[in-house]
């Protein structure tokens, strides 16, 4: 007879009812959710990391916290210092770096570079997305003044993220500008750049919103807890930044069949105006978070191959 507790702990939950999930409800989702997606129950979909490819989880301490990342590292001996590719997992209110093992552990050993997943704090009643923004941008900063350290090359930097990972990934470049910090690219993964009123004003809402992947109950969900009633949604939605000028050449990859697609879109207009140079590509029938499913998404594969690419060139000494 099989042990209940173990099939328990690798099957997939059922996702909620997203429009009348307790706070109760969405944290005992998410730690079943996180579990699995961290399991090899998950590989078959998530895909296996990149054989030779070191990966352990690291705590940075910043003065007010610690922040648990997830660390890729090519395989062999050499003491060079490596580029530096900071990642952003999706999520929003659930997701974990584990899931993303299999693209961050190839971009490690193809390029070769140091990857560092941020674990960010997760979206809940008590937490919103400018403590997730903050622990991006704050781990990037930590990772680069201590370079040595981590045995990276401060002057070869470059951020990654998925859905709201590219969210948080695109404010820390806007940062990053604004601080002095130089990055050399960004690229941004189905990225949902705007939880303002206007975030639902696209078509591919309406044309991809109750199909497979990111539904509107979910960026309802979302919405609601990156902002909270009093806050101004504009100030984390880099859609609406001011001034998107003088930013790391950007490439914003989007799934065609997704309901952010538009938002994609309209940030690689926005940057492309603002005279930063940036890629769009669009990978036609492909779903949101499509990256992280290799198992079910064909062109998770082309797409991995495009980041490789465009990083390869930017982080080129």
């Amino acid at each position: 007879m099989r042990d209940t507790s173990e099939i328990t702990a690798v099957e997939r939950p059922a996702q909620p009812d997203w429009a009348s999930v307790t706070a109760e409800g969405l944290a005992a989702y998410r730690v079943a959710e996180n579990h699995w997606r961290a399991s090899d129950a998950a590989r078959p979909l998530l895909g296996h990391p990149e054989p030779g490819t070191t990966i352990d989880w690291q705590q940075v301490t910043l003065p007010d916290r610690d922040v648990p990342v997830r660390v890729y590292r090519p395989g062999g001996d050499s003491q060079a210092l490596l580029p530096l590719v900071l990642h952003v997992h999706g999520g929003g209110f659930v997701g974990t770096a584990a899931q993303c093992d299999w693209a961050n552990s190839y971009l490690a050993a193809r390029l070769p570079a140091l990857v560092v997943s941020v674990e960010h704090r997760l979206l809940d009643p008590e937490t919103s997305l400018s403590e997730a923004a903050a622990d991006g941008w704050e781990v990037l900063e930590h990772v680069v003044r201590h370079a040595e350290r981590w045995g990276v090359d401060p002057a070869r930097v470059a951020v990654f993220g998925e859905s709201c990972g590219a969210l948080v990934s695109a404010l820390a470049a806007i940062r990053a500008r604004d601080a002095g910090l130089r990055l050399v690219a960004q690229v941004l993964v189905n990225p949902a750049v705007d939880v303002t009123g206007t975030m639902y004003e696209h078509a591919s809402m309406a044309a991809y919103g109750y199909g497979p992947g990111l539904t509107l109950p979910q960026l309802r969900l979302f919405q609601r807890l990156s902002a909270p009633t009093g806050t101004d949604g504009r100030t984390v939605s880099p859609l609406h930044a001011e001034d998107l000028g003088s930013l790391a050449p950007a490439l914003v990859v989007v799934p065609t069949h997704d309901a952010v697609a538009d938002h994609g879109r309209r940030y690689a207009e926005r940057l492309s105006a603002a005279g930063t140079t940036v890629q769009l590509t669009e990978y036609p029938e492909a779903v949101h978070a499509f990256l992280t499913l290799p198992g079910a998404q064909p062109q998770a594969e082309p797409a991995r191959a495009e980041i490789l690419e465009f990083l390869r060139a930017a982080l080129a000494e």
